[in-house]
């Protein structure tokens, strides 16, 4: 089973400050945190072995996903605005500024965001679709439609060959594979039904499973990638689930919620809640450590992030990173 591109940075641990107002002049170190702040507008760079902001960049109308070139020298950002807007924000995270405003056209509502096999790939909401980007000319250069409704995150294969997406109003999850048909590229499709409000997802690190988070019944749905089908439904409880994030090691997953005041996490092994942990109002964007010592959670409604010690299962640090943090994004450069 082919193995999901994750944006980690193995063996750095983050200690993050707050900071507002223009962008600093500072140089961007070879290996940085970026973090969206939805209400400020603005992509933070955060050097993540000192803890500083060094820069904010503004994102466009609306950022909710970003994502880091392979080189770490460019950075993606999606503004969704719920079908609203149709555009990507490109930023250069070396020079710190905006470098372009890719145009997607009928393309409305990019939300979720992945960079592999050299190109930046793309949820388009309201179209009901997927599509990528050619980097060297910020050009759309293939689109398929899903046929599913609110074609919502993704995530993609290191070589792009398969790609899943869910698809919040249908309740389903789309399982896009390439296939030669007649010496020619072509796309199997297989829809998996899941529970009512699919939207976070994440696959194992072993590749072989799918955890999908259902926000409106609050299950969790575990697809075998193998069979593709649902083998077991969860009810951990997770109404307005919003991400789902597994460490890297495979053995918790971490479930951020908009309307519960917890994180809830489970063991994958038994796939049984071992806690439930208080970080404010809300949440919505996870990260994790390579090293599965901590996970960091963008607590949207109280404009902070909150750093949970995995071991622990505690928080042990609270960061103010912007108005409305959500997502978060690894860069590095080589």
């Amino acid at each position: 089973m082919r193995q999901f591109v994750r944006r980690l940075l193995p063996g750095v641990v983050l200690l993050l400050s707050a900071a507002s107002g223009p962008r600093l002049e500072t140089r961007t170190p070879s290996a940085v945190l970026l973090v969206l702040s939805k209400a400020d507008k603005v992509l933070g760079i955060v050097d993540p072995s000192t803890g500083t902001v060094l820069g904010q960049i503004p994102s466009g109308p609306d950022p909710h996903e970003v994502v880091a070139s392979a080189d770490g020298k460019r950075a993606y950002i999606s503004n969704y605005g719920s079908g609203a807007f149709n555009t990507i924000t490109v930023v250069d995270l070396v020079g710190q500024k905006v470098l372009a405003t890719i145009d997607l056209g009928a393309l409305r509502g990019p939300h979720g965001i992945e960079f592999a096999a050299g190109k930046v790939w793309f949820t388009a909401e309201a179209a009901d679709a997927i599509g990528s980007i050619d980097p060297s000319t910020n050009k759309v250069d293939w689109v398929l439609g899903t046929g599913q409704r609110r074609t919502h995150m993704l995530a993609v294969s290191a070589d792009a060959k398969r790609v899943l997406t869910t698809n919040v109003n249908s309740a389903t999850v789309s399982i896009i594979e390439e296939i030669t048909t007649q010496g020619r590229p072509d796309w199997n499709f297989t829809v998996v039904p899941v529970g009512a409000g699919a939207e976070g997802f994440d696959v194992t690190p072993d590749g072989k499973q799918a955890w999908i988070a259902n926000a409106t019944d609050g299950t969790i749905s575990v697809i075998d990638l193998t069979t593709k089908r649902v083998v077991q439904t969860l009810d951990a409880d997770v109404k307005g689930a919003n991400r789902l994030k597994f460490t890297p090691d495979g053995a918790l997953a971490f479930v951020s919620s908009l309307r519960s005041p917890d994180v809830t996490v489970l063991r994958v092994s038994s796939r049984a809640v071992v806690k439930r942990i208080p970080v404010g109002r809300g949440a919505a964007g996870i990260l994790i450590q390579p090293d599965s010592a901590r996970a960091y959670i963008a607590c949207t409604p109280d404009d902070k992030v909150v750093v949970v010690d995995v071991k622990s299962l505690s928080v042990v640090k609270t960061i103010v990173a912007g108005k409305q943090p959500d997502g978060l994004a690894w860069a590095m450069r080589p």
